[in-house]
């Protein structure tokens, strides 16, 4: 029996963008030029872990590998070409001689010697189980929470739930559980997947800081004492299921030198149940797993959290109050003739910017005959899009995953007019089949009943400030800033010195009165905020944003911002952050 865990925030962040560019190519298929990339790149993986001696076979650590992920979900929609990659991947994975076992999690008809895993919440009661009788049943993802987006509350898992469905999986004859995740992250820089927030399974037994999050954590840590104590049956015995009432059943391990070690389920989510196991009486809480190292005395429940609680606590270190401490820098609104890319067409935005930048602009110059009042339509597909005419804020919309329409009344002058619109993708999709087709931009723009579609477009990939990199110090120079003047315009950059607080408590920025952007320190990325958009609840998504110690001077350190939307800097602040010490453990 073995548990592991899952510490990387980012493993969902997709396929290098140049991909896409590689004439002929699908994803993740039978497909010539992809399954060349995949073997170039699995290779040259298996060879640095090879060549570092980290291997079980060569008495390094690592002691399962994995070879695609979660594929099954979208096999089918290749048809036949799906099962032949599946094929040919495990072929791949297996001729590497690793010397140690191969996985596809979430791949039932994973082709042997290759094991089919579980992921998800509850692989005790929802996975098939090994398909071939010489595999072991393992659980590669036990999720404690879920990829939050914006405009979403977190997912909350009780400790009970999630000790409940580990202890059934082992139960059930499971041989390995990895919790993912069990220490959350950050999605630093662009990192996060479309529409992702910035912090990462913030609500693991170890949160985003690698602070304890309790109960969770320490309840975790006695189930897994409680099994412990049962792995002389649990390795070595043979095992067998009793029924102890209608939702309620036993699954006993016995070991030949008489050791034995017992599950006591109670699969009853509304009602306790009293049962009788081996002459003895038990009581179950509802929902429950009662846990018999000795097959006689109760060492655990999951229903039974004993551990204090604790709470997070944030205290204001520094507050960036100071008008006079902060410069701005109006991000410049480009037109059509001062754009070097041109096309006679709507461009896709990522396959113009191939993921260098968030934001692309789209230009289009026109005569108009006389002043007069308008609309401007818009119809994009990116996340976020903002108009401007004649160098004037004109609007702003988002959406997500479908088209999303802006349409705001304009002004037209006589003569020439600048329509300027720029689109901005939060993340860029990360699954799902034919990944390489996927497109997003704006798709349609329409002034009254003239469709714009069809005309000359400028474009410009990235923002200046962007492109400058005057978040750097090396960049911070190339443009003039300004004394802050306090209007809150919209796509203005914002740059301060802060100092950094005694302590060792880990430190984060309070955003919440910014609208969207991304923040930088000391040159260092530490995300993209969107404050502005609301969960059910009325309150962001995620208002504080984690800047580890390691990015940070004892002082003069550097904070810019480029802020989309009407945010107040002044309102921003330092903290530190802590847990309670009433804690169990």
């Amino acid at each position: 029996m073995s548990f592991g865990t899952s510490t990387n925030p980012n493993k969902d962040r997709g396929l290098p963008f140049w991909l896409h560019d590689v004439p002929g190519i699908v994803f993740r298929s039978d497909n010539g030029p992809f399954k060349f990339h995949m073997q170039k790149w699995v290779r040259k993986v298996v060879n640095m872990m090879k060549s570092e001696k980290l291997y079980a076979s060569q008495e390094g650590p690592i002691i399962l590998s994995q070879i695609e992920n979660e594929y099954q979900r979208i096999e089918s929609a290749f048809n036949g070409k799906g099962s032949r990659y599946v094929q040919w991947a495990a072929g791949l994975a297996v001729g590497l001689q690793t010397g140690v076992p191969w996985i596809m999690c979430s791949q039932q008809d994973a082709p042997d010697p290759v094991i089919n895993t579980c992921n998800g919440f509850e692989c005790g009661v929802k996975f098939e189980g090994p398909n071939s009788p010489n595999k072991p049943s393992l659980w590669t993802e036990n999720w404690t929470s879920f990829v939050q987006r914006y405009g979403e509350e977190p997912f909350i898992r009780s400790a009970a739930d999630i000790a409940f469905h580990v202890a059934l999986f082992v139960a059930k004859n499971g041989t390995y559980v990895n919790y993912y995740m069990y220490h959350g992250g950050t999605n630093f820089g662009r990192t996060a997947a479309a529409n992702v927030i910035t912090s990462y399974y913030d609500q693991a037994p170890l949160d985003e800081y690698g602070l304890i999050r309790q109960p969770l954590w320490g309840h975790l840590k006695e189930l897994h004492a409680a099994i412990k104590l049962c792995k002389v049956p649990l390795l070595a015995g043979s095992y067998e299921t009793s029924s102890l009432g209608h939702l309620q059943i036993a699954y006993v391990f016995k070991g030949k030198s008489g050791k034995c070690a017992a599950f006591l389920v109670n699969n009853d989510n509304t009602s306790n149940a009293r049962v009788r196991f081996q002459n003895i009486s038990f009581e179950l809480p509802s929902m429950s797993i009662s846990i018999l190292p000795d097959c006689k005395n109760v060492a655990f429940n999951t229903a039974k959290v004993s551990t204090q609680y604790n709470t997070r606590s944030r205290t204001v270190k520094y507050k960036f109050d100071s008008m006079e401490r902060w410069e701005e820098f109006n991000e410049p609104i480009p037109i059509f003739s001062n754009t070097l890319l041109k096309a006679n067409a709507l461009l896709d935005h990522m396959s113009t910017t191939k993921d260098t930048s968030d934001y692309l602009w789209y230009t289009v110059s026109f005569q108009h005959e006389s002043d007069a009042e308008a609309e401007l339509s818009v119809v994009s597909n990116a996340h976020v899009v903002h108009a401007f005419v004649n160098g004037a804020y004109k609007g702003y919309a988002h959406g997500g995953k479908h088209n999303f329409a802006l349409e705001n009344p304009i002004e037209l002058k006589n003569g020439t007019n600048h329509i300027t619109l720029l689109s901005v993708m939060v993340g860029f999709p990360n699954s799902g089949a034919y990944l390489e087709r996927k497109t997003a931009g704006i798709r349609s723009v329409r002034i009254q009943n003239r469709y714009l579609n069809n005309y000359q477009w400028g474009y410009q990939i990235g923002l200046l400030g962007e492109n400058l990199s005057i978040f750097t110090d090396n960049g911070r120079n190339k443009v003039e800033w300004s004394r802050f003047q306090g209007r809150h315009s919209r796509l203005i950059w914002y740059k301060t010195v802060f100092d950094a607080p005694g302590g060792n408590d880990p430190l984060a920025l309070n955003l919440g009165s910014m609208g969207k952007g991304e923040v930088w320190v000391n040159g260092k990325s530490i995300g993209r905020y969107w404050v502005s958009i609301h969960t059910p609840q009325q309150r962001p998504s995620q208002t504080w944003y984690n800047i580890p110690r390691s990015f940070l001077k004892p002082e003069e350190n550097q904070l810019v911002l480029v802020e989309e939307e009407y945010g107040d800097p002044l309102g921003i602040t330092l903290d530190s952050v802590s847990i309670t010490k009433d804690a169990k453990y």
